[in-house]
């Protein structure tokens, strides 16, 4: 595996456990009924999921003009840490709002 190669593939994983993080934090804040804080994290989540989603498209982009990006173990890890990241922000953005509509009737 090539450095560069190496280096988006740590990006990847680094930035969607980023993305995980904050949007279990922003699950625990909103439960504590610190909406502020939970949306914030949801943003901090979102950015992180940004970068990565920039390094997957540079991939996306190589592979697609012809220079084939190479496959391993690690590179599937990379998106595995990437696709659950997206999913656990989306699930967060769906519970805030519950924990948000069970604050209103309490």
């Amino acid at each position: 595996m090539s450095k560069e190669l190496m280096e988006t593939t740590m990006t990847l994983i680094t930035y969607g456990g980023n993305a995980k993080s904050s949007a279990m934090e922003a699950i625990y804040a909103a439960k504590e009924s610190d909406f502020e804080l939970a949306e914030k994290k949801l943003e901090e989540a979102s950015e992180s999921l940004k970068k990565a989603h920039n390094s997957q498209t540079a991939l996306l982009t190589q592979e697609a003009s012809g220079d084939s990006v190479e496959l391993n173990l690690l590179m599937v890890h990379a998106q595995d840490h990437l696709m659950n990241a997206i999913t656990f922000k989306d699930l967060a953005t769906e519970l805030i709002d519950v924990y948000k509509q069970l604050k209103l009737f309490s």
